[in-house]
């Protein structure tokens, strides 16, 4: 059985909410997927203060004392994740926003690898793409198996034709996502993911020492020393790339800036 967890960014059961339930009952047609929807409304989060602790000395010694562990341990214990969110004011929800930014260290230290992920944007108007592009981002970041997320638009109350479309549109995504979730895997990387691990890594090794958290997380994995976040056959050209990426991490660096 398949654990997949949905993470909505609003208060209301309504369009989000809705919307979320269709995907996951069409991934219960498709096969054995046991699901949990989590109205981040329902969780004490509190907002970010940036203080680095998190990045310097570890998540674990963040003021904040909330339910953020509660929520990430719910992403541990799944296979697939689903992060949906309304269109307020042209930007994700505010609820999902602090969530977000409760993770920040893991983009530092991702740890999602071999999980399915997607992202629904439900919204009136427009401006929902963008957002869709924003999550797909943050899939990404944290190292999940990302499968590209949709945004569905109608006006309330919806017509009939209206939410024929939503409901295409999320099915449609259901099928793509649940193909990725009983495939799990741990593909070869794109060359603009290749050379993130590497300059960041090597990043980390000449900025940072054992004092650092993100660079005893790096010398924990190895990664200081493999070829990408876990095993994977990179080809002839990637691998003479990823080379020439960590002896150039600053030139690349400084031209992307």
């Amino acid at each position: 059985m398949k654990k997949v967890t949905a993470f909505v960014g609003s208060a209301r059961k309504k369009n989000t909410y809705k919307s979320v339930e269709r995907f996951l009952k069409n991934l219960q047609a498709f096969g054995d997927v046991d699901y949990e929807i989590v109205r981040l409304s329902d969780y004490n989060l509190g907002i970010c203060r940036g203080c680095f602790l998190c990045f310097e000395k570890g998540e674990e010694f963040c003021p904040l004392k909330d339910d953020r562990d509660v929520l990430m341990d719910k992403i541990m214990a799944s296979d697939g994740v689903i992060f949906a969110t309304p269109n307020y004011s042209f930007q994700l929800s505010g609820l999902m926003k602090v969530f977000l930014d409760r993770f920040g260290f893991a983009f530092h230290r991702p740890h999602y690898f071999g999980k399915a992920y997607t992202s629904i944007v439900t919204q009136g108007i427009g401006g929902g793409d963008d957002i869709v592009k924003y999550l797909d981002l943050i899939g990404n970041s944290l190292g999940f198996n990302s499968v590209k997320g949709i945004c569905v638009t109608a006006l309330d109350p919806r017509t009939e034709k209206d939410q024929q479309k939503i409901d295409h549109a999320i099915d449609k995504l259901s099928k793509r996502f649940y193909a990725t979730l009983v495939n799990p895997a741990f593909p070869e990387p794109t060359m603009f993911k290749l050379m993130l691990f590497r300059m960041g890594r090597t990043t980390i090794k000449q900025k940072l020492d054992d004092s650092s958290r993100d660079y005893r997380y790096y010398a924990e994995k190895g990664w200081f020393d493999s070829d990408y976040y876990y095993p994977t056959n990179l080809g002839l050209l990637k691998k003479v790339a990823g080379n020439i990426f960590d002896s150039t991490a600053n030139t690349v660096r400084n031209i992307l800036a």
